[in-house]
């Protein structure tokens, strides 16, 4: 079996008849066009369909005159012999295969620019500052303003700026193609949970790191929002598939921020930051509290697999 021939995923039977009758819709065009440039078990069952219809035996006829023998003058110097011609994909497809180099690899330069869109704000645009304004603040509090309670500022507001930045990377106000982008076999979920790493590879690392850097004037280790952060980005990605991104990252962020600094907002001014500490410890120290994280975390996973094909339409803005 070649590499095309191992994509883990081919087209529907009822969609390829769709697709050579012309009633499938043109998002749904568009996804199985883009698969048959990579699989050839499907372009060969696409060919075969179209060929059947009265479109087939038009294409037939324009093969056929395009590949008829040229006139004796030209039949006299014959061509040089060539590898072997790969059979044709469906012609929308082969019209729109991407040009790749001399052994069929796509450039290098294509695959980082795929990369980096598909990676989203995560690496482009305001996030990343905006993440590490973050770090720059709390340590500006903690070894600037003297304020003791940085850290625990910090571990408060960390687990919500993966769920910002979730928000942010994908959804119709990510992409202006979202539509698009959503039908595709490289879309939906696969996309959401690239950006999705990619929010976590540069928030987690850069949070914690800074956490380190202040004293912890009684307040949770600087990792302890790890898996907090993992299990309300995961809960974001599940909730977004009824509400959408920004609405569930509305909920799942602000539900922590009330849970963690409701005590704090009732508490005298010189006695808010012991409070926040001690609030902090009750969410986050501890075998039991990280364990509830653990099991939300995975429980959120396991919703997000089951609402997998509504992330194939486009979500809510």
């Amino acid at each position: 079996m070649t590499h095309r021939d191992s994509h883990p995923w081919h087209v529907p039977d009822d969609q390829v008849t769709r697709y050579a009758e012309g009633t499938l819709p043109e998002p749904d065009a568009w996804s199985l066009e883009k698969h048959v440039e990579d699989c050839t078990r499907c372009a060969s069952r696409v060919s075969a369909a179209v060929g059947g219809t009265a479109a087939g035996a038009v294409l037939a006829a324009v093969r056929a005159a395009v590949l008829e023998p040229a006139p004796a003058a030209a039949v006299a110097a014959k061509p040089v012999p060539g590898p072997a011609v790969r059979t044709p994909a469906p012609e929308a497809a082969v019209a729109a295969r991407p040009a790749t180099g001399a052994v069929g690899r796509r450039p290098v330069v294509s695959r980082t620019a795929r990369l980096l869109w598909a990676a989203g704000p995560a690496v482009r645009g305001a996030w990343l500052p905006a993440v590490l304004g973050v770090a720059v603040a709390a340590a500006a509090l903690s070894y600037g303003a003297g304020f003791p309670g940085a850290r625990a500022l910090l571990l408060a507001v960390a687990p919500v700026v993966p769920v910002a930045g979730v928000a942010l990377s994908y959804g119709p106000h990510a992409d202006p193609l979202h539509e698009v982008t959503a039908a595709t076999p490289g879309g939906g979920l696969r996309l959401a949970l690239i950006r999705t790493v990619a929010v976590l590879a540069v928030s987690l690392p850069l949070l914690t790191l800074t956490g380190l850097l202040l004293p912890a004037s009684g307040a949770p280790a600087a990792a302890a929002w790890l898996l907090p952060g993992l299990a309300l980005a995961l809960a974001s990605l599940a909730l977004a598939s009824f509400v959408g991104c920004r609405a569930a990252a509305g909920v799942t962020g602000g539900g922590w921020l009330c849970a963690v600094l409701t005590p704090v907002a009732v508490a005298p001014g010189d006695a808010a930051a012991p409070r926040l500490a001690e609030q902090l410890s009750r969410c986050l120290d501890g075998v039991a509290a990280q364990g509830a994280w653990a099991a939300a975390a995975v429980l959120s996973a396991t919703l997000l697999a089951a609402r997998r094909p509504a992330y194939d339409r486009p979500l809510r803005p």
